[in-house]
C-alpha cells in the first residue's frame, strides 16, 4: 500500500506541475493576476507531493520491502541502516525521484520566501522550474518506476553496491544533488527575464542567493565525493579526471563564474546578457552530466549504467530544454540594454578576466570529457583521455587565475591604478617569492612546479589577507577601531575572504600532494617492512574480522619515524557476503599537514600480503580549503542583503489619496 501511495504522489505530482507549467505563464502574459497567483501555492502542493513520494521510498528501505523490485535490487536486510536509507538514493530510480524532490524544493522556497519578487517576475520563474520538474517527472514514471512490484518477493535483497556501503557516499549524492538541481533556479529566473525582457541590479539581487545556495552544496558535495574516493577506493588518489567527476565539476567551474558576473550586473548594471547566458550554461552542464551518468556512455564506479532507452528520453529533454533556451537567449539576449562603463583596469575587468578564465577552463574539461564519446559514436574510434590532458590544459589556466584573484578586490569599480595596487601587495608579492625560494630549497632536485604552485598559494592568501586588512583598517587604526570595524563589516566580505582564503589552501594541499608524494607497493608477511619518505610501516598480524553483512581481514602496521612509534594502522579487506564483491578499507593516519596511508591488498600464498603504503604532504590542506571555501559560501549567504533581497518597491501616492495641502 505504502508502495501504491508513493507512485500515486508521483502521479499527482506530474498534474500539478503541467498546471504549474501553464496557468501562470499564461497568466503574466495576458496580465491575470489570478492566474499568476497560483504559482505559489502549485509550487508548494508539488513540493508536498515528491516528498510524500520520497517518503514513500525512504520507508520501503528502511523495513526492506522486498516485494518492490527496487529494493529487492538495491537493499539487504543486513545492511546497517544508515546504509538501507542511503539506498534509497544510491539507485537511478530512487535517485531520480531525489533529483524531482529538490527541483520541488527550490521551486516551493522561492514560492515561501520570494514575496518580494514582482509578481510577473515570480510566476514566470516558478513556471519554469514546473516545465523542468514536469519533464523529470514524466521521464520517471514512463521509464524509472521505482514502487514497481515484484512477485513472488525474494527472500532478502541483492545488497547494495559494496562500494557505496560508506558514510561519504551516504552523504554525497543529497549534496550533489541540491547543488546540481540547485541551478536550476538560477535557469529558471534566467528565462523568466529574457522572456519578461528586463535584466537589472534587483534580478541580479534575487539571483545571487538561489545561485550561491546551490554552489555551497555542490562545492561540499564534490568535496565529500573526492574524500570517498581518497580512502575508500585505495588507490590514494583524490581525483581522477573520471568522466562522471568531470560531470559535477563543469558545472561547478560555469556557476563560480555566475555568481562573480551576478555582482557585476548588481554593482554596475553591466554584464547582463553574459549573466544571463552562464546562467542557462550552468544548468545546462547540470542536465549534460545527467545524461552522461544514466545513459549508459560511461563506465565509472560512480554511474548509473542503463538501458538505452532512458538515455533516449533523457537527451530528448536535454534537446528541449538546452536547445529552447538557447533559442531565447539568441532571440531575446540582443534587446537588453547594457550597463555602465568601465575601464579594462577596474573591479569590473577582473571579475570578466576571472569568468574568460574560468569558462575556459571548463571548456577544456568538456572536449576531455566528451570528445573520447563523440569519436566513438562517429567513428567507432576509442581512445582514452586522461589525466595527463587535463594536466597539461586545466593546471596553466589557474596560474593567472590565482594571480588574478589576489589582485581583484583590490581594484576600484569603474577605474584603477594598477600600479598603487601593486605597492599595497608588495608584501603578498615578497612572501609568494619567500614561499617559492624556501619550498624549492626543501625539495631540491624535485619538480619546481610544486615550488611554484606552492609561491602561487602563498600569495593568493597574502593577498586576501591585505585587502581584508585595509577594509577593517589595521595599520591605519586603534586596535578598537579595527575590531569595530570588522565586526561591522557586511558578512559577504567575511565570505569573500574566507572563500579567497579557502581556494589558497586547497591550491597548496592540491600541489603538495600531486607532486611530492611518495609511495611504495611490495609484497610483504608479517615482520616485515616498507619505508618511504624517513617513515617505517612494518606488518605486524592480519586477524580475520566479521561486519554486519561483510567478512574482512584486517591487517596491523606500525609506523615509525626514526624508531619513534608514530601511529598504528590498520587497513581491511573486505567481501561482501550477498555479492561476492572485494572491497579496501585504507587507514590513515594525519597530522594536519600530511597523511600516512597504508591499504592491505590481495593475499599472494604462504603468509604474503600486497601492501600499498603512502606519503602525502600537505593533502589534509585539500579537505581544510575546501570546507573554508563552503563556510565563506555559508557566511556570505548569512549576509542580509543578500537574505531579504531586492527591496520592495513602493508606489508613489496617487493624488486622490496624497494628504491635502496645510491652508
Amino acid at each position: 500500500m505504502i508502495a501504491e501511495i508513493g507512485h500515486f504522489a508521483l502521479m499527482l505530482a506530474l498534474v500539478v506541475a503541467l498546471v504549474q507549467s501553464i496557468l501562470p505563464m499564461a497568466g503574466a502574459a495576458r496580465g491575470n493576476h489570478s492566474w499568476m497567483a497560483t504559482a505559489a501555492p502549485s509550487a508548494i502542493v508539488q513540493f508536498l507531493c515528491t516528498a510524500v513520494a520520497f517518503g514513500c521510498l525512504l520507508y520501503s528501505f528502511s523495513v526492506s520491502d522486498f516485494t518492490v523490485i527496487n529494493v529487492a535490487q538495491n537493499s539487504n536486510s543486513l545492511q546497517p541502516m544508515i546504509y538501507k536509507v542511503s539506498s534509497t538514493w544510491g539507485n537511478h530510480e530512487g535517485s531520480m525521484v531525489l533529483w524531482v524532490l529538490i527541483l520541488a524544493l527550490f521551486g516551493g522556497m522561492v514560492a515561501m520566501f520570494g514575496g518580494n519578487l514582482p509578481p510577473t517576475l515570480k510566476a514566470r520563474t516558478l513556471s519554469v522550474q514546473s516545465m523542468v520538474a514536469f519533464g523529470f517527472l514524466l521521464f520517471i514514471l514512463a521509464t524509472s518506476n521505482p514502487f514497481e512490484r515484484l512477485n513472488p518477493p525474494p527472500i532478502d535483497g541483492r545488497d547494495l553496491n559494496p562500494l557505496l556501503q560508506d558514510i561519504g557516499l551516504a552523504l554525497h549524492p543529497p549534496m550533489l544533488y541540491v547543488g546540481y538541481v540547485g541551478f536550476s533556479i538560477s535557469f529558471s529566473f534566467a528565462i523568466a527575464a529574457l522572456i519578461e525582457g528586463k535584466v537589472d541590479a534587483a534580478w541580479a539581487r534575487w539571483v545571487r542567493p538561489w545561485t550561491l545556495l546551490a554552489w555551497i552544496f555542490l562545492t561540499a558535495g564534490i568535496l565529500l565525493g573526492s574524500w570517498w574516493a581518497y580512502y575508500e577506493l585505495g588507490w590514494g588518489g583524490w581525483w581522477y579526471w573520471d568522466p562522471v567527476e568531470n560531470a559535477s565539476f563543469m558545472p561547478w567551474l560555469v556557476g563560480t563564474a555566475l555568481l562573480h558576473s551576478a555582482i557585476v550586473v548588481e554593482k554596475r548594471d553591466a554584464l547582463k546578457t553574459w549573466t544571463i547566458l552562464l546562467a542557462i550554461l550552468t544548468f545546462s552542464l547540470s542536465l549534460i552530466g545527467t545524461f552522461l551518468v544514466r545513459s549508459g556512455v560511461l563506465t565509472s564506479v560512480h554511474a548509473f549504467a542503463t538501458d538505452p532507452e532512458r538515455g533516449v528520453f533523457i537527451l530528448a529533454l536535454l534537446v528541449i530544454a538546452i536547445g529552447g533556451s538557447l533559442a531565447l537567449y539568441a532571440w531575446r539576449a540582443p534587446a537588453l540594454k547594457g550597463g555602465g562603463l568601465f575601464a579594462p583596469i577596474s573591479r569590473e575587468g577582473s571579475l570578466i578576466l576571472n569568468n574568460l578564465l574560468l569558462t575556459t577552463a571548463c571548456a577544456t574539461v568538456f572536449i576531455g570529457t566528451l570528445y573520447p564519446l563523440l569519436l566513438d559514436a562517429m567513428t567507432g574510434d576509442k581512445i582514452s583521455v586522461g589525466p595527463p590532458f587535463f594536466n597539461a590544459t586545466f593546471v596553466p589556466l589557474m596560474i593567472p587565475l590565482i594571480i588574478a584573484l589576489g589582485f581583484g578586490p583590490m581594484l576600484s569599480w569603474k577605474r584603477s591604478d594598477l600600479k598603487g595596487v601593486v605597492q599595497r601587495l608588495q608584501l603578498a608579492l615578497v612572501l609568494a617569492a619567500v614561499v617559492t625560494a624556501i619550498a624549492a630549497y626543501i625539495t631540491w632536485g624535485r619538480s619546481i612546479f610544486g615550488a611554484i604552485g606552492l609561491g602561487l598559494s602563498g600569495w593568493l592568501a597574502a593577498s586576501v589577507l591585505i585587502e581584508f586588512g585595509s577594509r577593517i583598517g589595521i595599520g591605519r587604526a586603534s586596535a578598537g577601531d579595527v575590531l569595530r570595524r570588522a565586526v561591522g563589516l557586511p558578512r559577504a566580505a567575511w565570505g569573500m575572504m574566507l572563500a579567497h582564503l579557502g581556494f589558497a589552501v586547497l591550491a597548496a594541499g592540491a600541489t603538495g600532494a600531486s607532486v611530492w608524494q611518495d609511495e611504495a607497493i611490495q609484497s610483504i608477511k608479517p615482520g616485515d617492512s616498507i619505508t618511504i619518505a624517513n617513515y617505517e610501516f612494518t606488518l605486524r598480524n592480519v586477524d580475520n574480522v566479521r561486519g554486519p553483512n561483510y567478512v574482512a581481514q584486517r591487517g596491523v602496521f606500525t609506523v615509525k619515524e626514526d624508531g619513534t612509534l608514530v601511529a598504528t594502522l590498520a587497513p581491511e579487506r573486505r567481501r561482501y557476503l550477498v555479492q561476492g564483491t572485494d572491497t579496501t578499507e585504507s587507514a590513515i593516519y594525519s597530522n594536519g599537514i600530511a597523511d600516512l596511508y597504508a591499504v592491505l591488498g590481495e593475499p599472494q600464498g604462504q603468509g604474503r600480503w600486497i601492501a600499498k603504503v603512502y606519503f602525502k604532504p600537505l593533502v589534509p590542506w585539500i579537505w581544510i580549503g575546501g570546507t573554508i571555501m563552503v563556510l565563506g559560501g555559508i557566511v556570505s549567504l548569512t549576509d542580509r542583503r543578500l537574505r531579504v533581497g531586492a527591496p520592495t518597491q513602493k508606489q508613489a501616492p496617487t493624488p486622490a489619496s496624497a494628504p491635502a495641502p496645510a491652508e
